[in-house]
Parts: C-alpha cells; sequence; structure tokens
C-alpha cells in the first residue's frame, strides 16, 4: 500500500492525461503548472511587513534630516536608493514569476528586509560609533543573512552541503566585496578614515565570508532536521522530480 504524501511534497494531476498517467511530473507540455502552497507562521509574516515599513520612514527621515539619523557623510542617498530596490526585489519577482505556482517566501523576503533594516537602526541609534564591535557584527550578521536568503531562494533543500558552501561563497564573497566598494566610493575616500581602510576592509571581507559560511552550514543542518522545508515553494518541484527519478 502506497504511503500517503508529504504535506511538504507536490501533489498534482496532469491536465490531459489520466490518473494511471500521473505518475510523471515533469514540465512537458500537456501538464498542469506546478502549484506550491505552504503555510507560514503569522509572526514572520508580521515582522517581514513592520520591518518594511520602519526601513521606508527610517529612509525618508535619512534623506530629510541625516544628521538626525546619524547618516551625515555615510552615503544616505545610495541607501536610500538601494535598500528599498533591495527590501521589494523578492516580492516583485514573486509577483511577476512565481506567484501562480508558489506561495510567497516569506523567510527569505524577511532576511533581505532586516538586512536593510538593521544597518538604517544601527546608524539611527549611533551605534556604529557608539560600540567599537558593532561594525564587525554586522558585517557577519548582515552578510550571512543575505546568503541565507540567496541560498533559501536557488538551493531545494535536497542539496548537498558542499553545493550549500558553494553557492554560499559564490555569492556571499562577491556581496562583501560589493559593499566594501560602494562604502569607499560612497564616503571612506572622502573621510578621515581612508588611512586606516585597507585593514578595516581585510577584516570586513573575513567576517562576511565567515558570515556566508555560517549561514550555509545553518541552513543545511535545519534541512537535514526537516526544518524551514517550505521556505522556497517555487522548488519543490525540483525535489518531487528527484523522487520520481
Amino acid at each position: 500500500m502506497d504511503e500517503p504524501p508529504s504535506p511538504h511534497e507536490l501533489t498534482h494531476q496532469p491536465a490531459d492525461v489520466g490518473p494511471d498517467q500521473a505518475g510523471d511530473l515533469g514540465p512537458e507540455p500537456g501538464y498542469a503548472p506546478l502549484v506550491a502552497r505552504h503555510p507560514f507562521p503569522q509572526f514572520v509574516r508580521r515582522a517581514d511587513l513592520t520591518a518594511k515599513a520602519a526601513l521606508f520612514l527610517m529612509l525618508v527621515l535619512a534623506l530629510i534630516a541625516p544628521d538626525l539619523g546619524n547618516m551625515e557623510g555615510k552615503g544616505a542617498g545610495l541607501r536610500a536608493i538601494a535598500y528599498p530596490m533591495m527590501a521589494f526585489a523578492i516580492p516583485i519577482v514573486w509577483y511577476v514569476w512565481w506567484r501562480e505556482r508558489a506561495s510567497f517566501p516569506w523567510l527569505a523576503d524577511l532576511l533581505v528586509t532586516i538586512t536593510c533594516f538593521s544597518d538604517i537602526l544601527g546608524n539611527r541609534l549611533d551605534l556604529y560609533d557608539a560600540i567599537w564591535w558593532f561594525d564587525d557584527w554586522m558585517h557577519f550578521m548582515n552578510n550571512g543573512m543575505l546568503v541565507g536568503a540567496i541560498i533559501l531562494l536557488t538551493l531545494h533543500r535536497s542539496a548537498t552541503l558542499g553545493a550549500v558552501l558553494e553557492r554560499a561563497l559564490a555569492f556571499g564573497v562577491t556581496a562583501a566585496l560589493t559593499w566594501e566598494l560602494a562604502e569607499y566610493f560612497a564616503f571612506i575616500s572622502k573621510s578621515s578614515e581612508l588611512q586606516l581602510a585597507y585593514t578595516d576592509t581585510l577584516g570586513d571581507l573575513t567576517l562576511g565570508t565567515m558570515g556566508s559560511i555560517t549561514a550555509a552550514v545553518i541552513i543545511h543542518a535545519s534541512w537535514q532536521r526537516g526544518r524551514i522545508v517550505g521556505s522556497a515553494p517555487h522548488l519543490d518541484h525540483l525535489g518531487h522530480q528527484t523522487v520520481e527519478r
């Protein structure tokens, strides 16, 4: 007797074939679109939406009065452009390409939003200057969260640890380098920190890489334990096709 399907596995019938031919669920012509819907905790949704709203308000404040938000001379204009683009990239991609076949990837979107929000909040509370290790912590955590989002969005939970680490390093090191270049051209090249920039940049790149590896290990370990399995519903068909083969 066949076992009932897992609640996290895809179950659908082809559009033009009978039930006895439903074994092959590949994307061949004549098959109904793959649809994956997974419930996600309400607190993740609320945290994501709250962080987006707070990010928007703080960015407006940083543009209107950069001195009040401790953003003067720290690339407030660049952040005001880049952060909304990052925070709303996943919703736009989901709405245009994924909404007909998958529920919204709330966890990945929250990780990206928190990355932007935490940086603005840290500047707003003057934590970068008040706490000597805060900048190091942010490079480690924010790079890790961005890498976590990319892993959840682009890899199926059946991926090997090697594949997850490869994706983490490919994106994480690139993201860390891009951030350092943006910092340099936005404000470091014009500030008194220029003399210490080389040492600081090497440290930030190292911390970003460590954060990337940490995120990869945590996510893979969570997948192995059957957790966060519904975080990327648009990739569910990959695992189902692997089982079928």
